[in-house]
């Protein structure tokens, strides 16, 4: 048997920084369980019918906007605040975290703003973001996927527009799990110094792009034999319960409260 053969290995590659890979990895990873998550049973104390969600969010967003009186922007965000409570502990702090990022960003941005005399619009604006953001924040993670497109249908929606929304999310997950295997491929190679390593991030761009191409030409022909006509249909009745009552009355409420303050 040969010395070389059963010399023990002593090789110790030097170390080199891959922390965008594992950032990359982390990030991937958490789109996926966050889009994954929205396939699960609502196990929260917000059980609401998804199409009156759907609809009182929108209506809740459009008076936000409108609203010209500062009182009408603090009584959505206590109720907001107050409908957060019932979820949660996990959904109550990422919730709060954009919330509270997206509107301190944009008081900062209007900073400028308050030191001209302009403070009150400044506040009122940080408050209307605020208020629109948890307000989709607590739409999109209280609500499934498929059960927000229903609702679309239910709205008259265009069925392209539900199409495009349903296909762009499902390709979301498929090609996040195919970049995220060229990731732990890339990582486990990545062995000792390796000066290649942000040119196979190119790479991996690119094969996404000829992945995703390969599988819309699939798509098309898969509906295309299974006869799709591009129409969605939404099936089974709406069924109210005693919590989507309370809902219903809460949020006409705050419409009768906008008609009063709002437009002050």
């Amino acid at each position: 048997m040969p010395e070389w053969l059963i010399k023990e290995e002593d090789y110790v590659p030097d170390r080199d920084k891959d922390g965008f890979i594992g950032k990359s990895i982390l990030s991937i990873l958490g789109i996926l369980s966050r889009i994954k998550s929205q396939g699960r049973e609502n196990e929260g104390k917000y059980i609401i019918d998804a199409n009156l969600k759907v609809i009182f969010t929108f209506i809740l967003a459009l008076m936000v906007s409108l609203a010209k009186n500062f009182t009408f922007v603090v009584v959505v965000n206590v109720y907001l605040l107050v409908v957060l409570c019932l979820q949660d502990a996990g959904t109550i702090i990422r919730v709060l975290r954009i919330s509270l990022i997206m509107a301190a960003f944009t008081f900062v941005m209007l900073i400028p703003a308050i030191t001209w005399g302009s403070g009150s619009n400044a506040v009122m604006l940080t408050g209307k973001v605020f208020a629109t953001v948890t307000a989709v924040n607590l739409l999109s993670r209280t609500t499934r996927w498929n059960d927000i497109t229903g609702a679309l249908k239910v709205l008259r929606v265009p069925d392209i527009f539900i199409l495009v929304l349903d296909i762009t999310i499902k390709y979301i997950v498929l090609l996040g799990e195919f970049s995220l295997n060229m990731l732990y491929a890339l990582k486990l190679r990545s062995v000792g110094k390796d000066k290649g390593k942000y040119q196979s991030i190119s790479g991996i761009a690119g094969s996404m792009f000829v992945k995703s191409r390969e599988m819309a030409e699939d798509m098309y022909s898969a509906m295309e034999c299974r006869g799709f006509t591009g129409e969605y249909k939404k099936s089974g009745r709406i069924r109210l319960g005693l919590a989507d009552y309370a809902y219903m009355l809460a949020n006409i409420g705050l419409v009768l409260t906008f008609i009063y303050l709002g437009r002050v």
